[in-house]
């Protein structure tokens, strides 16, 4: 029995080995090299312009990568307009940054007409989003192409709401080839940006299901100053998720020890002996985070690419050619 259990083991090793380096089949960090070998300073030009207007676009162009990559692949599909489109999704409430991705791909566009797609901007908005705000740099593979479908019961099936328990997002993420440790290490985005009273109610108001029940793992007075921020009943209300909500730094983290996380998924870090571990290994002096965000981040923009022949380059990125 030992040896067919560590046979079983190897095997899904190798399913997911070659799932996978499969999944990145056609990307290549040398794609555009002759036909368009400005892109990666042209994208950085405009993200630095975004971001010199408003720096905390810099969270929404992080998120667009997680938010398509995770449906159906990097393939842009976040983008396509539409009143079913995966934009309209529940799980992508006010999601912000096509307006800013929109910015980016005329700029591209001005450069090498009909070349690059829009799923290719995308991970390169999000790898210099990060960078622009203090974190580690990575390599963009490249050669995405973008899909003519986005359906917002695709987002709903598989974008995580932020309700879950740990053990619900470590098999969300572990559906996508993530283990645990990449799962708290991304969770770490939440360093910058914002969100909406939306994602926050349910810590609030209805924690577990339970009607007027506040998570009882948030720290009281936070929990108090989160509510005058989202009276009960607000959907819009802006809320940063920590206090330096520009800068990429550790201090999501360590709201996080002090129980000041603004979602249940905040919290649901801490609530497991692995999760703790992580997050307290993650703000110690030193801390690997940064090259661990890097990596996490550049296996995600490797997620089930449209590539070759398949899909379109998109003349703009909101609607199909």
């Amino acid at each position: 029995m030992a040896s067919t259990g560590i046979s079983l083991v190897i095997l899904v090793s190798y399913i997911l080995f070659v799932a996978t380096n499969c999944s990145a089949a056609g990307l290549s960090t040398t794609h555009y090299s002759k036909t368009c070998p400005s892109v990666s300073a042209v994208v950085k030009q405009e993200v630095t312009k975004i971001l010199n207007k408003d720096k905390n676009l810099a969270g929404a162009l992080v998120r667009l990568q997680f938010h398509d990559c995770w449906v159906n692949g990097c393939d842009g599909s976040v983008l396509l307009s539409g009143n079913q489109a995966e934009r309209a999704a529940n799980t992508n409430f006010m999601l912000r940054g096509f307006t800013e991705i929109d910015q980016i791909k005329t700029a591209v566009e001005a450069n090498c007409p009909q070349t690059v797609s829009c799923a290719d901007i995308i991970a390169l908005a999000a790898r210099d989003a990060v960078v622009l705000t203090g974190g580690k740099s990575w390599s963009v593979p490249l050669g995405r192409r973008d899909s003519r479908r986005s359906v917002a019961s695709d987002a709903d099936a598989v974008l995580p709401f932020p309700v879950l328990t740990f053990d619900q997002l470590v098999q969300n993420f572990a559906a996508k080839g993530f283990n645990s440790r990449e799962m708290v290490v991304l969770s770490g985005s939440h360093t910058i940006g914002r969100t909406h009273c939306n994602g926050i109610a349910p810590n609030l108001y209805n924690f577990t299901g339970q009607d007027g029940l506040t998570n009882p793992n948030l720290d009281p007075a936070f929990a108090a100053s989160l509510k005058q921020k989202c009276p009960k009943g607000n959907r819009v209300n802006i809320v940063f998720m920590d206090k330096t909500k520009n800068t990429f730094d550790l201090d999501y983290y360590k709201q996080v020890l002090a129980k000041k996380g603004v979602f249940t998924t905040d919290d649901a870090l801490i609530t497991t002996p692995a999760g703790l571990n992580a997050v307290k290994s993650l703000v110690k002096p030193g801390s690997s985070f940064f090259s661990e965000f890097a990596k996490a981040m550049n296996k995600m923009s490797k997620l089930s690419p449209l590539t070759g022949s398949a899909g379109e380059i998109r003349k703009q990125c909101q609607f199909v050619n």
